[in-house]
C-alpha cells in the first residue's frame, strides 16, 4: 500500500510543481524576452537562457521525491501541505510580478520569502526524512542564486 501511496504522490506532486513552471510562465508576458528584461542591467554571473530552464526541471523533479516522502514520513500532514502551498503560491507570483509588471523590488520581496520558506521546510523536516532532505537543497541554493540575480537588477 506504501509504495502505490508514493506512486500516487509522486505523481500528484510532479503534476503540481510542473503545473507552477507552466502557470508562472504563462503569466510572465514575454519573459526574459521582454525589453523591459533585456535592458536591465544584469548580473555578471547570470548564466545562459538555458541554464533557468534545465536548473527548474531538475529542481522540480527532486523537489516532487522531496515531497511525496515527506508526505508519507510526517505525522503533521496539514502543515506540510500548508507549506506546500504557500511555496507554489510564491513560486507562480514571482513571474508575473518580475516580469509581466516589471516590478523587480516586488520580485525581490517573493523570491526571498519564498528562500526563507524554503529553508524552514528543510530544516523543519530534516530529522524526519534525513538524508532525503538533500532533495531539496537544489532549490533551496537555486533560490539563493535567483534572489541574488534579482537583487543585482535592483540595486543597479
Amino acid at each position: 500500500m506504501k509504495s502505490k501511496s508514493s506512486i500516487l504522490y509522486l505523481i500528484v506532486f510532479f503534476a503540481l510543481n510542473f503545473g507552477a513552471l507552466y502557470i508562472g510562465a504563462l503569466l510572465s508576458g514575454e519573459g526574459a524576452f521582454s525589453d523591459w528584461y533585456q535592458s536591465s542591467k544584469k548580473a555578471p554571473w547570470t548564466p545562459d537562457g538555458w541554464v533557468f530552464g534545465a536548473a527548474w526541471s531538475f529542481i522540480m523533479i527532486c523537489f516532487s521525491f522531496f515531497m511525496s516522502i515527506c508526505l508519507i514520513k510526517v505525522e503533521h500532514k496539514k502543515q506540510l501541505i500548508g507549506l506546500f502551498l504557500v511555496q507554489w503560491i510564491l513560486n507562480v507570483m514571482w513571474n508575473p510580478t518580475f516580469f509581466y509588471f516589471h516590478n523587480a523590488v516586488g520580485g525581490l520581496v517573493l523570491i526571498l520569502i519564498l528562500t526563507v520558506l524554503i529553508g524552514f521546510i528543510f530544516i523543519n523536516y530534516l530529522k524526519t526524512i534525513k538524508n532525503y532532505s538533500l532533495l531539496i537543497l537544489p532549490y533551496l541554493l537555486w533560490l539563493i542564486i535567483a534572489s541574488s540575480l534579482n537583487m543585482y537588477i535592483v540595486i543597479f
